[in-house]
């Protein structure tokens, strides 16, 4: 959309403002109401405090968090708390975080109550959409960091932001064209979002039915194989019926697993230090190697302790079972308790195949087939005997291949949607900053639309 620009701007002083639209006001936040923050929840007996019972809803920074422009609901009631609190927010209201998610803004289109980890702004006579743009543009916030990054609010520093203001008709005018404009945005980031979400579930099924049946008969014959036309029930409950010539032995039988090492600060003597992996190093098909802690591990237990290429690891809590095959290493890396290790037994097995058997399990929900826990964990007893379909080794290639080749077509355009979105946020982002500084000039465009929504320009 292409706006015109006002027809005479002044300097307003403020970097993060530039030049301003000639009539606009600049001023700080503090001379147009005051900084307030919210309170804690004190005893329902203490009289300076009140109690609703429940008539206003208690928002957390969580609440804020998920929520879009406007907070619709929560799931806590102020009847929940057993408390009463000192600061009430009616409909239209907005308030700032400044803990959490620091610096995100919310208009309330409920009745709620809000804790100190909110300002809000009392007194404040203009369009509170304005305001909220505002924040939302992220530009008043530079050089309010905390060593240069972690942004530090608080009522001082929220009410010293020097902001532009046009009169309050045209607040709501820019207000208004914001509203319309970043709501068509957000409807096309939803849909790409709705696409990736699809292609994943594609990709989980190309996987599931590929590791479980076999593969497709053209990508069969292309492979010099033929397609699996009779199949029996594997007697495997969660796995169903498989192809009539393919196996379930227990894994113990095919790979060797091993559990890593406990780390143990206090015995670490710097004799035989090597660096390791944790489980947050091991993403699927994905392990870093950078900035690793070190521990001792001696080479008497490095057979048991430390990893080579091709093996397979696998998280044993967080999300169980994400696994990683191990590429070529440039030192000796061991790997923690919160890991498995899982070898090969013979030339036969291919771990890229069992790689995807694992994709599959976790994403179906294999590993929590006998209950879910609050805290998952996966055992090395556990592991050990469960038992995935074990085709021959020609075909384990096979399908390794064509899930490599098919899954990489999928990942291509997931990464262009991803691409896609990352362009529109940057174009929301880069629109409410040039409304809310006066870049443009918005005011006959507010309400400028035809029948079907769009502009009729």
């Amino acid at each position: 959309m292409k706006c015109p620009a006002y027809p005479k701007y002044k300097d307003s002083g403020v970097q993060w403002l530039g030049k301003v639209p000639e009539h606009w006001e600049v001023k700080a936040i503090k001379w147009e109401s005051l900084v307030q923050r919210g309170a804690s929840p004190r005893p329902i007996d203490d009289p300076i405090y009140f109690d609703d019972e429940g008539e206003f809803a208690w928002v957390r920074i969580s609440d804020v968090t998920a929520a879009g422009m406007y907070l619709e609901n929560t799931e806590q009631q102020l009847s929940e708390l057993g408390s009463s609190l000192s600061v009430k927010m009616h409909s239209g209201s907005l308030f700032l975080s400044i803990a959490g998610s620091v610096g995100k803004p919310c208009i309330a289109n409920i009745k709620c109550c809000i804790h100190d980890g909110f300002v809000y702004f009392p007194r404040w006579k203009g369009d509170p959409s304005f305001l909220y743009y505002i924040f939302a543009s992220g530009e008043p916030y530079k050089g309010l960091g905390k060593m240069g990054t972690q942004l530090n609010l608080n009522t001082d520093t929220v009410g010293g932001i020097n902001i532009g203001l046009p009169a309050s008709g045209e607040q709501t005018a820019i207000a208004k064209f914001l509203d319309r404009e970043t709501g068509r945005i957000d409807t096309l980031v939803a849909k790409k979002r709705r696409l990736i979400a699809l292609l994943g579930e594609k990709r989980t099924a190309l996987i599931s039915r590929t590791v479980t049946r076999g593969l497709p008969a053209d990508a069969a014959r292309e492979f010099g194989l033929e397609p699996h036309t009779r199949f029996k029930d594997s007697g495997i409950e969660w796995l169903g019926e498989m192809p009539e010539e393919w196996k379930t032995p227990p894994l113990y039988s095919r790979y060797s697993i091993e559990l890593g090492k406990m780390l143990n600060e206090s015995r670490i003597t710097g004799e035989h230090l090597v660096r390791y992996l944790r489980n947050v190093d091991v993403q699927w098909d994905l392990i870093n190697y950078e900035d690793l802690p070190e521990m001792d591990i001696p080479e008497a237990e490095h057979s048991r302790y430390t990893i080579q290429t091709g093996d397979l690891l696998v998280c044993e809590g967080g999300e169980v079972g994400r696994a990683a095959i191990v590429g070529i290493l440039s030192s000796t890396t061991g790997f923690q308790k919160a890991l498995h290790r899982m070898r090969a037994r013979k030339p036969t097995e291919i771990p890229r195949y069992m790689y995807y058997i694992l994709y599959w399990a976790s994403k179906v929900g294999v590993f929590n087939a006998g209950g879910i826990s609050t805290i998952a964990h996966l055992t090395g007893e556990q592991l050990r005997k469960y038992r995935f379909p074990a085709p021959p080794h020609p075909e384990q290639t096979a399908i390794a291949t064509y899930l490599d080749r098919e899954t990489a077509k999928i990942d291509q355009l997931v990464a262009k949607v991803e691409a896609a979105i990352a362009r529109l946020q940057e174009y929301r982002t880069a629109l409410i900053t040039a409304a809310v500084t006066g870049k443009i000039d918005v005011r006959g465009k507010a309400d400028k639309q035809g029948p079907t929504g769009t502009d009729t320009d």
